[in-house]
C-alpha cells in the first residue's frame, strides 16, 4: 500500500521539449565527427578592415559579412560613434517611447526621410524587429497577407505575430501574385510583402509588374529592401528606386547591419498616420533602443552612402567580374547573370558543402554556408557578399581559391 502511494506521487518523467530538434544535433554531429570545422562557430579573433580578418587562427578574406559599401571602417563614422559613446554613454537603459529617444536617434530618423525623401522614418533595433513589428501591426486579425513563398523569416515571423490570414505565392511570379489577390474576400485588408534582393540567391524581385498588379487590386505594399539599400538604385534606394516604383511603395524596410555598416532596423513610409505606430507597435514600444554611438554612426553612413555613385559602381564591377568567373569554372550559380552584390554557388549537398566551405577556410577564404530551412528548394549553397571594399586583385584571388577548392573537393 505504501509503496504504492509513493509510486503514484512520484514525478512523471518530462518531455524533452528540445527532442524535434534531434535531426539537426545529429546532422551536425555527423559532420563534425567527418572532420569538418563547425562552419556556424566561425570566430573572428581580429578584423583588420572590411574584407580582411583573422578567422580561427588564419589570415582570411572576408566574402559572407553583407559589409556591402564597406562602411564598417569608415574614419567619419566611427569617429562620429565616438564622440556620441562619450557625450550620452554605452547605451540608452529604455524603450524609445519612454526614456531611450536621444538626439542621435532623431538624427537617425531625419538621415533616413533625407535618403528616401519621405515623410516618416522610425528605427527599430534591429531589422528582425522591424519586420516583425510593422507587419504585425499593420495586419492582424481578419486581413491577408500574400507574400513570397521565400520571404526571408523575419517576414513569416511577423504574419504569425499579427494572427493575419497568410497566403503565399511561387517566388517572383507576378500572376501568382495576382491570383492570390484576386481570391481575397472583398473588404478584407490586404498587405502584400515582397523583397526587394532575396538573401539566399541574390535574385532580384520584379516589383515593377508586382506593384502595379497590387495597385489594381487594392492592396497596400510592403517591401524589404535590406539586402539592395545603399548598392541598387541610382541613389542607392534599392530594387524599387531602379525599376521606378518607390513612390507606389506604402512601406520600406531595411536594416544597418548591411550597406549602413552598424546595427538596426527601420521603416520609412509616406503614410499620414505613419506616427501612430510608435504608440502601438510592440516591437518598438517594448524594446530597449539602440545606443547612441550606433545611432550617430548610423546617420553619419546613410548621409555617405547618399554620395556613394563611386563605391557602388566599383561593387558593380566586382560582382560582375566574380559571378563571370566562378561560371566560368564550371560552378552553377543561383542565378544565370549577376543581379545584386549576392552570389550563391549551389552545392550538390550538406556534406560537399561542408567541406568545400573548409577548404575555402584554409584557402584563407570565408563565405556562408546555408542550408535548409534557410535556403529555398532543400538546397545548400555557399553565399557569397561582396564588398565595395574588395580590390580588383582579391577578387581574383578569391576565383583562384575557388578553383582549388573545388577541385581538391570534386565539384568542378
Amino acid at each position: 500500500m505504501a509503496t504504492a502511494m509513493k509510486d503514484a506521487l512520484a514525478p512523471a518523467e518530462p518531455v524533452d521539449l528540445l527532442a524535434k530538434f534531434d535531426p539537426i544535433i545529429q546532422t551536425r554531429e555527423t559532420l563534425l565527427a567527418a572532420g569538418v570545422e563547425d562552419p556556424f562557430n566561425l570566430v573572428m579573433e581580429e578584423v583588420l578592415s572590411p574584407t580582411q580578418a583573422i578567422c580561427n587562427g588564419r589570415d582570411t578574406i572576408l566574402l559572407g559579412t553583407y559589409n556591402y559599401m564597406g562602411m564598417t571602417f569608415d574614419p567619419d563614422v566611427i569617429e562620429a560613434g565616438k564622440r556620441a559613446m562619450e557625450e550620452f554613454g554605452a547605451g540608452t537603459t529604455g524603450s524609445r517611447v519612454l526614456n531611450g529617444t536621444f538626439r542621435d536617434h532623431r538624427d537617425v530618423e531625419t538621415a533616413l526621410r533625407e535618403f528616401y525623401g519621405m515623410d516618416h522614418a522610425m528605427v527599430f533595433s534591429t531589422g528582425y524587429q522591424a519586420n516583425l513589428g510593422i507587419i504585425s501591426t499593420l495586419a492582424g486579425k481578419g486581413d491577408y497577407i500574400i507574400l513570397d513563398i521565400d520571404s526571408h523569416a523575419s517576414i513569416w515571423d511577423g504574419c504569425a505575430m499579427g494572427n493575419a490570414e497568410v497566403v503565399p505565392f511561387k517566388h517572383n511570379d507576378v500572376e501568382a501574385l495576382e491570383k492570390r489577390l484576386k481570391r481575397v474576400p472583398e473588404g478584407a485588408g490586404k498587405l502584400v510583402v515582397l523583397e526587394g534582393v532575396y538573401s539566399m540567391m541574390g535574385d532580384v524581385a520584379p516589383l515593377k509588374d508586382m506593384v502595379r498588379v497590387c495597385k489594381e487590386n487594392g492592396a497596400t505594399v510592403l517591401v524589404d529592401e535590406a539586402h539592395s539599400m545603399g548598392f541598387i538604385g541610382e541613389h542607392g534606394r534599392g530594387v524599387a528606386e531602379e525599376q521606378g516604383v518607390l513612390d507606389d511603395v506604402d512601406f520600406i524596410i531595411g536594416t544597418f547591419s548591411k550597406s549602413v555598416g552598424t546595427v538596426g532596423g527601420f521603416c520609412v513610409s509616406n503614410h499620414p498616420k505613419f506616427e501612430v505606430l510608435r504608440l502601438v507597435c510592440r516591437p518598438y514600444v517594448f524594446t530597449a533602443a539602440l545606443p547612441p554611438a550606433v545611432m550617430a554612426s548610423s546617420a553619419t553612413s546613410i548621409r555617405k552612402l547618399m554620395h556613394g555613385g563611386n563605391k557602388r559602381a566599383h561593387l558593380w564591377e566586382n560582382s560582375r567580374t566574380l559571378h563571370g568567373g566562378l561560371k566560368a569554372l564550371g560552378f552553377k550559380l543561383g542565378t544565370d547573370t549577376p543581379q545584386s552584390a549576392i552570389i550563391a554557388v549551389i552545392m550538390p549537398d550538406l556534406e560537399k558543402g561542408a567541406m568545400m566551405w573548409e577548404a575555402l577556410l584554409k584557402e584563407g577564404l570565408y563565405v556562408n554556408l546555408a542550408r535548409p530551412p534557410a535556403t529555398p528548394a532543400g538546397m545548400t549553397l555557399l553565399r557569397c557578399s561582396l564588398c565595395a571594399e574588395h580590390t580588383a586583385d582579391q577578387v581574383q584571388t578569391i576565383l583562384g581559391m575557388f578553383e582549388r577548392a573545388g577541385r581538391a573537393i570534386g565539384i568542378i
